[in-house]
């Protein structure tokens, strides 16, 4: 069995997802490690949770009770990664007055590990979120599709990222919309956008081949699926060959469970998005088999509330 190969594939099937636990031969294997990717996007600076006034989504959502939740998450599992796929701001008065500050803030204290770019991040400029950013984030920004080269976020955005955990190399990148048209020119300023597929792909046979990741996951903030021809993540997914997981946003479609789709070569990705405003965390568990990295995902979206 390959690298790639999906764990217990005779007995197991090749993906499982369930929100109990994972079958016991897989659990008590002395060589499995176990991955948590904790995940949010469009959050939209919805710092409190929405006011109890009949709403549909009365009570849910704000970032004491994610916060909460997450560092419950961080005592069970020993490998746990938090991840966000754009649109940390706009939406609440707390962005209109503090320009992102607060939100980098509570992203940095709840140990975020990384976050791909929304649209909806340009909403004060370049000039307001690179002060913000580099003044009050403690994580990096991940897109390899934006050319920030002639901007002040020129060097504050990584085309990639390499997180090991426990002897487990997972390669992350992030892939975000085209601009124009979204977010107003005088915004973005310089900021050129590149062709997100073709991107995603090339960082993604870098991090397998050159930097040997046993996991790549791609932020994206395309979009999950649309009517059109416009790119999505299930597009993506279609013409990837080394992604194993897309964690999408910008549609803030709103999924029980992940979805698999195929690649192009035939092999499984596994696609979530997690609707918005921090109504809820998704959680995608990977058990990965040590001396071979074949892998087994679950996914596991709890509401925030």
């Amino acid at each position: 069995m390959n690298r790639r190969s999906f764990l217990g594939k005779a007995g197991l099937g090749s993906l499982l997802f369930a929100s109990g636990q994972f079958p016991l031969q897989a659990m008590n294997g002395p060589e499995i490690v176990k991955i948590t990717i904790l995940h949010t996007n469009d959050v939209h600076s919805r710092i409190e949770p929405f006011p109890m006034d009949g709403g549909k989504y009365q009570g849910l959502g704000g970032a004491a009770k994610r916060a909460a939740l997450v560092n419950k998450i961080r005592k069970e599992e020993k490998n746990v990664l938090l991840l966000d796929a754009g649109d940390i701001f706009q939406g609440t008065p707390y962005f209109n007055f503090f320009g992102g500050e607060l939100e980098f803030k509570l992203m940095t204290e709840m140990k975020y590990d990384a976050s791909t770019i929304g649209n909806h991040d340009f909403d004060a400029g370049l000039d307001i979120l690179h002060k913000n950013f580099t003044s009050h984030a403690e994580f990096p920004f991940i897109n390899c599709n934006y050319d920030f080269s002639d901007t002040v976020m020129n060097g504050h955005v990584q085309q990639h990222k390499v997180f090991e955990k426990s002897g487990v190399k997972i390669g992350i990148l992030g892939v975000g919309v085209e601009l124009d048209g979204l977010v107003p020119t005088n915004l973005f300023g310089n900021t050129r956008y590149l062709p997100p597929i073709e991107n995603a792909n090339k960082t993604a046979k870098y991090l397998k081949h050159d930097l040997k990741c046993d996991y790549i996951i791609c932020l994206s903030h395309l979009g999950f699926q649309y009517d059109s021809d416009k790119v999505s993540d299930h597009n993506l997914a279609a013409a990837s060959k080394y992604i194993d997981l897309i964690i999408g946003g910008h549609t803030h479609t709103l999924l029980d469970e992940a979805v698999v789709l195929k690649n192009s070569e035939g092999r499984p990705v596994t696609v979530n998005q997690v609707g918005w405003a921090g109504i809820a965390l998704g959680r995608i568990d990977v058990l990965f088999e040590r001396n071979k990295k074949n892998k087994c995902v679950t996914c596991n979206n709890q509401t925030i509330g």
